[in-house]
């Protein structure tokens, strides 16, 4: 009774399994459940001795070696036919054994009701007296003991499916600075632009939403449906004005922000992409809804509208990588185990172990992996190369 799965009676007691059903109600009185057992055993066991001691004594005469005799025997019957064989049984069954021992267990339950009640008022009154206060039998789950059941599911659970439940355990400690598109990569319009600049950029970009700035990437005063505009745009009386007419109010998203609680505000306002600020309201990226969905679900099927491979594969076993790069995603398409808790990109990752300006040729190792600055930009790594896993320890230049 004890060592049966709670949930898969529950599940049994919700398909209408009678024997379920009462083996539920049996161990959500678990007190009363134990005393009926413990009631019934001791009873047994005492009876038996007696029975026993009395037909040695008759046997035998009344004397020491009646008495050892008769005392072992009934320790050794005991123990293997009422105590470790069924209990073995017991423990090896529960769900088929569970169900059935209900049907005489309830029963007993309430013909003996009385001597239990009084049984129990003096255990009640003991663990008062001790300070103890037993807690309702609640075989609850934490987050750490359904990620131990999760892994250890095997080949009950198709691992697509097991890797999609350990992600969403994983979206209250993943934020949304980790999966979103930096603010040097996010494409943008500048209204102050010209008009046939903007318009030639909306008709060449891959988006279906952009945002709007005026003067500097900071002052974004809107976002642009941009197959909702071209449809305008060969009207008479399209101008600017008319574009700023079309602009919808910026959504922002403070930064630090867990996946979890994105998604919840996504499906709240019915957006799906949103704007990264700091403390200070400057913009640190740009996120959308399918960044979550791809840390739940992994990577669709097909590359984003303009996007890239994450990595060139090159002769020698090693990648070409743009050091812009989120280091999840390469984490994730390259298959790789890189340091997440610090830099988001390839670029901060680098920077941080060289402590210095990147030059090209200068090699770093990082996580056991060996990397050549190939092209640098400003002070900013733009391509690098990445080996195969050499070692694990400390990254050194």
């Amino acid at each position: 009774m004890m060592a049966v799965n709670r949930y898969r009676l529950r599940t049994l007691a919700k398909a209408g399994n009678r024997g379920a059903k009462l083996a539920e109600w049996l161990l959500s009185n678990t007190d009363k459940l134990l005393g009926v057992i413990l009631l019934g055993n001791n009873l047994i066991n005492a009876a038996a001795a007696s029975l026993v001691t009395i037909i040695a004594f008759r046997m035998f005469g009344q004397n020491e070696m009646a008495l050892t005799l008769s005392t072992l025997a009934v320790t050794f019957l005991i123990l293997v036919f009422s105590e470790v064989t069924p209990k073995v049984i017991g423990a090896s069954y529960p769900d088929r054994i569970a169900p059935a021992a209900s049907f005489v267990l309830a029963p007993m339950l309430r013909l003996t009701y009385p001597a239990i009640w009084f049984v129990n008022l003096f255990v009640q009154r003991l663990l008062w007296l001790l300070r103890l206060k037993p807690s309702a039998t609640e075989n609850s789950m934490g987050v750490e003991e359904l990620r131990t059941l999760l892994t250890e599911s095997g080949n009950f659970m198709p691992a697509q499916h097991r890797g999609i439940l350990m992600n969403l355990f994983d979206l209250e400690q993943i934020t949304v600075d980790d999966v979103m598109r930096p603010r040097g990569q996010i494409e943008a319009i500048d209204i102050n632009g010209g008009l046939e600049e903007i318009i030639h950029q909306l008709a060449t970009s891959h988006h279906s939403r952009l945002p709007v700035y005026e003067g500097e990437p900071n002052n974004v005063v809107g976002m642009l449906h941009v197959r909702r505009v071209l449809a305008h745009i060969h009207e008479e009386d399209f101008d600017l004005a008319a574009l700023r007419e079309a602009l919808r109010e910026p959504y922002f998203i403070p930064s630090g922000t867990n996946l979890y609680t994105q998604l919840e505000q996504f499906q709240a306002i019915r957006q799906s992409v949103g704007l990264v600020v700091d403390e200070y309201g400057e913009l640190l990226g740009l996120v959308t809804l399918e960044d979550i969905l791809e840390e739940i679900v992994g990577e669709f099927a097909s590359l984003r509208p303009g996007g890239q491979e994450p990595g060139l594969p090159q002769e020698d076993g090693s990648y070409l990588v743009e050091g812009a790069i989120s280091l999840r995603e390469l984490n994730r398409k390259l298959k790789l185990e890189l340091p997440v808790d610090g830099a988001r990109t390839l670029n901060g990752l680098i920077l941080d172990r060289l402590e210095a300006m990147p030059e090209p040729g200068v090699s770093v190792m990082i996580a056991g992996y060996p990397m050549e600055i190939v092209q640098v930009h400003g002070r900013m790594v733009k391509t690098a190369r990445i080996g195969a896993r050499r070692a694990t320890g400390n990254s050194s230049p």
